[in-house]
C-alpha cells in the first residue's frame, strides 16, 4: 500500500519544502512571540513600548492679573475737541423749506379759527340778536347806540390791525376838531374882530358835520369792507378819505375867516 501513496512522478531527489529549518522555524515561532490567533487586544501586555515619550497638549498657564486688551492712546495729551458744526450747502435749503411749512400751517391754523369763529358768531346769531354798542352811552341816556362794533367777531384776524389803525385814525381827526373848536373859542373871546367870529362859528359847524361824517362816510365803508369783503366799501372809503385829507391840508394852512386857527 505504501507503493500506491508515494507519486510515481515526484523527483526522488526533491526534499519537503516544509521540512526546511528556516521554514519550520517560521511556522512554529519562538517563546518571546506570539501568533495572531493567540493576541488578546484588552491585555495589558499587549502594549507596545515603543521608546518615545508623549507629552499631553495642555494650554500655557494664564497668570492671575491678565486684564482685557485695551488700545492706549499714543500721547497722554487731552483729546481734541471736535470740529466745529457747519451747515451744507442742502441744509439751508431744508431750513427754508420748513419754514414755509411753519408758516403755512399758521395760516391754515388762522383761517381754521376764523371760520370756527364765524360759526359760532352765526349760531349765536340765530337766537340772541346782536344789539348795537356804539357809542358807548349809558342805559339812562336819551339817546341810544347806533351801530355794532367788535373787532374780534367781525373782523378777521389778519385784519383786525388795519382796521383799529382806522378807527384810531378817526379819533385823532375828532380830537384835532374838538381842539380847533376850543382855540376858536377863545380867539374869540379875546376880542379878535369880525374874523374870529367867522372862525368860531366855522370850527362849530366843521366839529358838528365833519366828525360824524367822517365816521359815516369813510370809517363805516373800511369796516364794512374788511369784514365782508365788499368792494364797494373799498370804493366808498379810498374816495371820501381823498376828498378829506384835501380839505383837512386846507385847513391846516390857516386860512383867516376859514374856521381854523
Amino acid at each position: 500500500m505504501a507503493d500506491f501513496e508515494d507519486n510515481p512522478f515526484a523527483d526522488p531527489g526533491d526534499s519537503n519544502p516544509f521540512q526546511d529549518p528556516s521554514v519550520q522555524q517560521a511556522t512554529t515561532g519562538n517563546s518571546t512571540s506570539k501568533g495572531l490567533e493567540e493576541f488578546n487586544p484588552f491585555e495589558d501586555s499587549n502594549t507596545q513600548n515603543t521608546g518615545a515619550r508623549t507629552t499631553p497638549i495642555t494650554s500655557p498657564p494664564r497668570p492671575a492679573d491678565t486684564q482685557p486688551a485695551v488700545m492706549r492712546p499714543t500721547s497722554d495729551a487731552p483729546p481734541r475737541p471736535p470740529p466745529p458744526y457747519t451747515q451744507s450747502a442742502a441744509q439751508p435749503a431744508m431750513t427754508q423749506a420748513q419754514e414755509d411749512l411753519m408758516k403755512r400751517q399758521e395760516e391754515l391754523e388762522k383761517k381754521a379759527a376764523e371760520l370756527q369763529r364765524r360759526e359760532q358768531q352765526m349760531r349765536s346769531a340765530q337766537y340772541n340778536t346782536r344789539q348795537n354798542n356804539w357809542p358807548p352811552l349809558p342805559s339812562w341816556f336819551p339817546l341810544q347806540p347806533c351801530f355794532y362794533q367788535d373787532f374780534s367777531v367781525d373782523i378777521p384776524l389778519e385784519f383786525q390791525k388795519v382796521v383799529k389803525i382806522g378807527y384810531y385814525l378817526w379819533m385823532a381827526y375828532s380830537i384835532v376838531m374838538l381842539l380847533n373848536f376850543i382855540v376858536s373859542l377863545a380867539y374869540f373871546s379875546s376880542g379878535g374882530g369880525s374874523s374870529a367870529g367867522t372862525t368860531f362859528g366855522l370850527s362849530i359847524l366843521f366839529f358838528i358835520l365833519f366828525v360824524p361824517c367822517s365816521f359815516i362816510c369813510w370809517y363805516r365803508p373800511v369796516y364794512k369792507a374788511f369784514r365782508s369783503d365788499s368792494s364797494f366799501n373799498f370804493f366808498m372809503f379810498f374816495f371820501v378819505f381823498f376828498i378829506q385829507l384835501l380839505v383837512t391840508i386846507v385847513q391846516a394852512i390857516g386860512i383867516d375867516q376859514w374856521g381854523t386857527v
